[in-house]
């Protein structure tokens, strides 16, 4: 029996490939509205983080959800994340 493939992602906080399933994706819809899609099924495209509020933070500091994105994210969208995060833990 063929052995089942894990679908992998790297996490833009810490840079380390990890299950999808451990980590949470960020997702801009086609209206351009980023959020967390803690489902993972919501369409548009998509980036993943870590469960950790570090490893978001990192992203923040470093732009990587712009540069995933190719569009300027307001303070407001990051803070809602946030607590959209610490919620979730």
């Amino acid at each position: 029996m063929a052995v089942k493939k894990i679908p992998m992602r790297k996490c833009l906080g810490c840079n380390e490939m990890k299950e999808k399933r451990s980590l949470i994706r960020v997702v801009r819809d086609p209206q351009g509205d980023i959020s967390l899609d803690l489902t993972g099924k919501k369409s548009g495209k998509g980036a993943y983080i870590c469960r950790n509020v570090d490893c978001y933070k990192a992203a923040v500091k470093s732009k990587r959800f712009e540069r995933a994105f190719s569009c300027a994210i307001p303070k407001e969208v990051y803070e809602k994340m946030q607590e959209e995060l610490e919620k979730s833990e």
